[in-house]
């Protein structure tokens, strides 16, 4: 049987924590499904081909570009969005810190930034400079020149590095 445009079926997945479903098409955007649907609106869609990052979220823990992933490819999936940095009204770490180095201005493209970094920081915990502009490079700001989110960046791997040796 071969699935239509009109007909939608279930995506179940685990949402920043939470067991959540609902009903997709085929060719639905995680993205729109996210914020649509679900009503996870820290999730922005920009270019919608993949390239300004904006929408970026992880998947199983992976950074992943939502407007190039389809919803139903999502179901039995672990997905976390911007919404997840939070504990209880407190920001996490890198949000600190990007709040502290000025690393966001109009704010549209730095929830997917956050989520790469996530990502990036979980894979190399002490990058160099290079290494955090060459993750950068994924994603598009008109506003800040990158600058603040690099020192963001290599402050939070610096103060997690610390806080790792302090710790043995």
């Amino acid at each position: 049987m071969r699935a239509t445009a009109e007909q939608r079926f279930p995506v179940r997945l685990e949402l920043n924590g939470r067991s959540r479903e609902g009903l997709a098409e085929p060719r639905t955007q995680l993205c729109d499904f996210l914020r649509h649907d679900l009503g996870a609106t820290g999730v922005h869609v920009g270019c919608e081909h993949g390239v300004c990052g904006a929408c970026t979220v992880l998947v199983d823990g992976v950074a992943v570009r939502s407007c190039l992933m389809l919803a139903v490819q999502a179901h039995e999936r672990r997905i976390e969005t911007v919404e997840s940095l939070a504990d209880d009204d407190t920001l996490s770490d890198l949000q600190q810190a990007f709040r502290r180095h000025h690393a966001l201005q109009c704010g549209f493209c730095t929830a997917g930034i956050l989520m790469s970094c996530v990502d990036f920081l979980e894979r190399q915990p002490d990058p160099s400079e290079a290494e955090v502009r060459d993750m950068l490079s994924g994603h598009l700001c008109r506003c800040t020149g990158y600058t603040g989110i690099v020192q963001a960046v290599l402050e939070v791997a610096a103060q997690r590095q610390t806080n790792e040796e302090v710790q043995q």
